[in-house]
């Protein structure tokens, strides 16, 4: 291994670490937050749920296409696509906080095994979207270091979170939909 490579990605160990203590911290702080509720005057955000579980769709397909493009050989359509996934889940965090931050929670009201399954789905879906964020960190700083067999390493690890992060987004979505207000 090139020992440059490896000193390049240590430099960015600091970042990883803080984003990903930062963020889930950060998005929780947020999520208690109703501006409503705090004497703002803000419109609730009500239409963000359908856009931010289309963007969690997206990233899936856009993951799925980026996996396809590095097997084929296409490395910088990879790495475009990569950038663009990334992109996403960041629209995806800062429009699911605004409407949390503006919008009352919504209750899941199924019964039965339905509410099982919604719940075991949604705690899975953010145990993971907080796990995967070091692991997409360290993916993406392990490839634009050039350390790819530690990158690819990895990005098997990360590409079923990701991906499953980003398909369970969406079945939250279509599950808890009906009981939008």
């Amino acid at each position: 291994m090139n020992t440059e490579n490896l000193q390049n990605e240590k430099k960015y160990n600091k970042w990883i670490v803080a984003l990903s203590i930062i963020i889930p911290l950060a998005v929780a702080a947020l999520f208690g937050v109703n501006l409503k509720k705090l004497g703002f005057d803000v419109q609730p955000l009500t239409f963000l749920p359908p856009i931010y579980a289309t963007i969690n769709g997206l990233t899936a397909l856009v993951l799925l296409v980026a996996v396809w493009s590095i097997k084929k050989g296409k490395r910088k359509q990879h790495e475009n696509l990569m950038k663009f996934a990334i992109a996403l889940s960041v629209s995806f965090l800062l429009m699911y906080i605004a409407y949390h931050m503006t919008s009352d929670s919504t209750k899941f009201g199924g019964e039965g095994v339905i509410k099982y399954v919604y719940y075991f789905i949604l705690i899975t879906h953010i145990v993971l979207s907080i796990a995967v964020i070091p692991f997409v960190l360290i993916t993406y700083v392990r490839a634009i270091t050039n350390n790819f067999e530690r990158h690819k390493k990895i990005a098997k690890i990360t590409f079923p979170l990701w991906l499953y992060v980003a398909i369970t987004g969406v079945v939250v979505y279509l599950m808890i939909s009906p009981y939008y207000v």
